[in-house]
């Protein structure tokens, strides 16, 4: 194979997990699995989750879960949706595991981010509100060290 060839076969790929990761992004609450997304891909399962980690820096799964997370919190500030029905409502089946995942990604549990007051998002372009409120996993992680932190800092002076 030629370069050339070979760099066609290449944006080819690129285009179908584009593709890929559009329908995502469009059908996060519907069941979608690596097979099926594979299969859009045109590709074997294994060699798309390579290709999509290597293209996106982030496995299917964790692409999936993280534009679930980002309707979630959209459903949560609303207020009135229960934290399980915003669960279902995004397509996830178990109510532990998007509990997780969302404290994982936000850094507190759904029950908090709900209660917790959004009023300075209000009025916020919605391309601003998305910006803002996008799930960081690295942001989850110091808001947890932060959180653990101040427990032990409050456990040693009380």
């Amino acid at each position: 194979m030629t370069s050339r060839s070979a760099a066609t076969q290449h944006l080819r790929e690129l285009a179908r997990l584009r593709r890929v990761r559009d329908r995502m992004d469009r059908e996060y609450a519907q069941p979608l699995d690596v097979e099926a997304l594979a299969r859009t891909a045109l590709m074997s399962p294994a060699h798309f989750s390579r290709r999509f980690r290597e293209a996106y820096s982030e496995t299917p799964y964790s692409y999936l879960m993280t534009r679930r997370i980002e309707r979630a919190k959209a459903l949560l500030r609303r207020g009135d949706l229960s934290v399980t029905e915003v669960c279902f409502a995004v397509g996830c089946t178990s109510l532990g595991s998007f509990s997780a995942r969302f404290t994982e990604l936000v850094g507190e549990t759904p029950s908090m981010y709900r209660a917790r007051n959004h009023e300075e998002l209000r009025g916020m372009a919605t391309c601003q509100t998305m910006v803002m409120t996008r799930p960081r996993r690295a942001a989850a992680r110091g808001a947890r060290k932060r959180a653990v932190s101040e427990k032990h800092s409050v456990a040693a002076h009380a």
